[in-house]
């Protein structure tokens, strides 16, 4: 296991998609403010590679073509050497022969980053987009130690099992749930939920935000853009909402008092507080942190609370 592309540091919230193929674009890009920023190469043209250059943004990754085309082997070989790329993401991973190609293909353009122990590896992302893939989850996240997230692709999906999507996304409840589990199970940082389609006026933000509050609650901590626009309400809706980050301080304040007590469990405006609750709290305030969230000051500001 590459302990690097599992570190609990990364944080994936949004992963923009840009065009490799438009330098109006790709120049936007350098302004942006989004925890990743994924470069696609799927479908376009080699030459075009030369045009990448790194924003700042915490991980650049690059779409490279599907294994199953000739142009994934130029495209890995291409990006490899590159020091400003993070990331890989994977598309049509069906199987884990599919990463286990790629994971080669790095382990051998670059071998001193993908040697045993390194600090900075090239992450692994992979595209769920099939229904065999679903399958197989359990394999296809023990085929490489740099995997270190996977995102559902869902028209892909719905194209696959010939389904149509709905405003619901009901039709996906199974595949989603199946990606954020299997996510969590390998111990892998991300589980990237669907893109949104709607990102224009009132209805397409509050299309955007449902979208957002469905996949967190499935589990999912980051969700793919495909418009700039969508980035802040992303990012922002996968963070620790203020009202939840105070109640977890609170928490891990008054816990740390009921420790030195000798106190196992105990209650907090009226609700029982557990070892699971003050674990949940703990992973609440470290994801704040990540999102540049002040947590020292909701500290300061509740350091009187007490366990009841």
């Amino acid at each position: 296991m590459s302990s690097a592309a599992k570190a609990a540091s990364i944080i994936r919230r949004s992963l923009l998609y840009v065009p490799a193929s438009s330098q109006k674009m790709l120049s936007k890009s350098l302004g942006l403010k989004s925890d990743n920023i994924t470069y696609d190469l799927e479908d376009s043209d080699a030459p075009r590679r030369a045009t990448l250059a790194p924003p700042s943004v915490a991980e650049v990754a690059v779409r490279i073509n599907a294994v199953s085309t000739p142009l994934a082997l130029a495209d890995l070989t291409a990006l490899a050497p590159l020091s400003q790329v993070d990331a890989v993401v994977v598309p049509k991973v069906d199987s884990p022969a599919d990463l286990t190609f790629v994971t080669d293909v790095l382990r051998h353009v670059a071998p001193e980053r993908h040697a045993s122990g390194s600090e900075n590896p090239i992450k692994i992302i992979a595209l769920i987009e099939s229904a065999k893939a679903v399958m197989d989850l359990s394999s296809i996240c023990k085929a490489s130690p740099f995997l270190s997230g996977l995102i559902f692709a869902a028209e892909d999906f719905a194209l696959d099992l010939s389904i149509t999507r709905t405003p619901s996304l009901t039709e996906f409840l199974y595949a989603r749930s199946a990606i954020v589990t299997a996510a969590r199970a390998a111990c892998l940082p991300s589980a990237i939920d669907l893109v949104c389609t709607s990102y224009q006026g009132e209805a397409g933000l509050q299309r955007l935000q449902d979208e957002c509050r469905g996949g967190r609650s499935m589990g999912f901590n980051g969700k793919q853009c495909i418009h700039p626009a969508q980035v802040d309400t992303v990012q922002r809706m996968f963070a620790p909402a203020a009202d939840e980050l105070e109640w977890a301080v609170r928490i891990l304040i008054a816990d740390e008092k009921a420790v030195s007590l000798g106190r196992g469990a105990w209650t907090l405006d009226g609700k029982m507080i557990d070892a699971p609750v003050v674990g949940k709290a703990k992973a609440l305030a470290r994801r704040a942190e990540q999102c540049d969230m002040n947590v020292e000051s909701l500290r300061a500001k509740w350091k009187h609370q007490e366990p009841e």
